[in-house]
């Protein structure tokens, strides 16, 4: 059963920032160019490095020869529309962890919106397969998790950290995906072996959406690769919190 999960996990592989936005992902819409024009950013402790610079590596690694080579595979065979009706789905399913963080930031109004655009896709929209609530109301939803939510309330970033299968964090952005794991319905799927499945299915899903060549190009135009990814993480992450 542990190699099972070992072996989803790897499938899973979340590398949002170390990789291109998802063309029709409300949670990525401009991450790849902010990654790109990361210009000075005031400095997170990197105390980690060398693990940090290692984990960088075997994530990257992982995309090119694992990720990379699937998901290409199932794009092929998969319609786009359905593929991005499939994560569609899998955005809508996050409607907790966005509506509790937006009211425990007091914005109540953005989290009725929510409320509104979880109502309307899940009825009309199939279970969020479709997104009438943006396309015809012109609702949108909002970027909200637990790492901005401590932010806003001024705590800081703390060291910084590249995660295994996830890339870039801190230690207050690890503390709040621990958190925010509590309120997304998909960490309560039983059995666990179809909780295993159904992540390593959305991320392949998901990083066939990926504009193909955008990770290369930032590799290559990027003296370090590795501190372009950290600068732009960092910079993205207090753009939001800020919004």
């Amino acid at each position: 059963m542990r190699r099972f999960a070992f072996l989803t996990l790897l499938l899973q592989l979340l590398l949002a920032p170390a990789v291109p936005a998802l063309a029709q992902d409300e949670f990525a819409d401009d991450l790849f160019d902010d990654y790109v024009d990361a210009g000075e950013v005031n400095p997170v402790p990197d105390p980690f490095y060398k693990v940090n610079h290692a984990v960088y590596t075997f994530n990257d690694r992982l995309y090119f020869w694992v990720m990379k080579p699937v998901a290409r595979t199932y794009g092929s065979v998969v319609p786009g529309d359905l593929r991005t009706g499939v994560h569609n789905m899998f955005v809508n399913l996050l409607f907790p962890v966005r509506f509790v963080n937006l009211v425990c930031q007091g914005k109540i109004g953005n989290a009725g919106t929510e409320l509104a655009v979880f109502a309307v896709n899940s009825t009309s929209g199939v279970l969020g397969f479709g997104r009438p609530a943006q396309q015809a109301f012109g609702l949108e939803i909002h970027k909200e998790d637990l790492g901005q939510t401590l932010g806003s309330y001024s705590i800081k970033e703390g060291c910084y950290l590249v995660l295994p299968f996830l890339g870039p964090s801190t230690l207050r952005d690890l503390v709040g995906i621990v958190g925010d794991s509590f309120l997304s319905p998909i960490n309560y799927v039983t059995p666990r072996t179809a909780f295993a499945g159904l992540r390593a299915f959305d991320a392949v899903n998901k990083t066939s959406l990926l504009r193909v060549g955008d990770y290369e190009t930032l590799k290559q135009a990027a003296v370090d690769p590795y501190v372009a990814i950290k600068d732009g993480y960092i910079q993205l992450r207090r753009k939001r919190i800020q919004d």
